[in-house]
């Protein structure tokens, strides 16, 4: 019953609205962004741009092997709980590469994106299987995500994640400072997952923690692999996605791949500068 409701509500909620002429919001030049902020009040579209563009997921995956974890662990053993605290908190690399390899890997993605409904959402290439954060998905999907989230999914995974995602940290465990986009341009209260991927290792400036890969980013790979099939694969990607507002009234996803060699800061700044937009399109 609760599955049929969730697929009855989510389709009666188309995510390409028109919208009005000049509605959409400008990338900065060499960035490319897909957004979809969606009002839960209303149940409608506030603003979109290349809803269904895929991106790769870099650390966004990461809500998706929560959920599918969580829905096929009644009881949570110790372990795994603080792991998928370390992954969503502070989108630890280990972490999911651990709950990925025991999930089956990219058939986690094959099975929430079937549950979900999620059409743009793909796992890794067969000849990358445990790189997670080569699957590919879009602003619409990760919107799709947080609705089910919060509109069908059990108290036993909903409020974990959601959760987490609340008490997400300033600091990756990988020495990235995750707090671009909704952290720093949106006010509280807010519960976020970010995603980065193609800035290598070692932040500019170190956040905090220990060096653990890059943020949901497999940077040190050849990127001749499976470049047709890794959306975006050689430039880097920055992805800002969560609930905003008072009693968490809207949802917000915004995923952005910068010019190819562009740097942390600057990719921030721009990714910084696109949220701030969206929200003030809220008031």
């Amino acid at each position: 019953m609760r599955r049929t409701t969730w697929a009855a509500a989510a389709a009666a909620v188309p995510l390409l609205t028109a919208l009005q002429p000049g509605a959409a919001t400008a990338a900065p030049p060499g960035t490319t962004a897909g957004y979809v902020v969606f009002d839960r009040q209303t149940g409608k579209i506030v603003t979109h741009g290349n809803a269904h563009r895929r991106f790769r997921s870099a650390s966004v995956i990461k809500i998706l092997i929560a959920v599918d974890y969580l829905e096929r662990h009644p009881t949570v053993p110790a372990a795994d709980a603080r792991l998928l605290k370390a992954m969503l908190r502070s989108s630890d690399d280990d972490a999911a590469s651990a709950l990925w390899d025991r999930g089956g890997e990219g058939r986690i993605v094959t099975r929430m994106a079937r549950k979900l409904g999620l059409t743009d959402t793909t796992p890794p290439p067969a000849t990358k299987p445990g790189f997670w954060g080569y699957s590919s998905l879009s602003a619409s999907d990760v919107v799709r995500t947080y609705r089910y989230l919060l509109d069908a999914a059990a108290p036993r995974v909903r409020e974990p994640i959601l959760g987490h995602l609340r008490a997400a940290t300033k600091c990756g465990t990988d020495g990235f400072d995750q707090s671009f986009g909704i952290p720093s341009a949106v006010p509280r209260p807010w519960a976020v997952k970010q995603g980065w991927s193609g800035f290598g290792t070692v932040p500019p400036a170190r956040c905090g923690g220990d060096a653990a890969g890059a943020g949901g980013s497999i940077s040190q790979v050849a990127l001749k692999a499976a470049r047709e099939r890794v959306p975006d694969l050689g430039r880097p990607v920055l992805h800002t996605t969560g609930l905003v507002g008072r009693g968490e009234r809207y949802i917000m996803a915004l995923l952005t791949a910068h010019p190819a060699g562009g740097g942390w800061n600057d990719s921030v700044r721009r990714i910084n500068r696109l949220t701030a937009a969206l929200y003030r399109r809220l008031a």
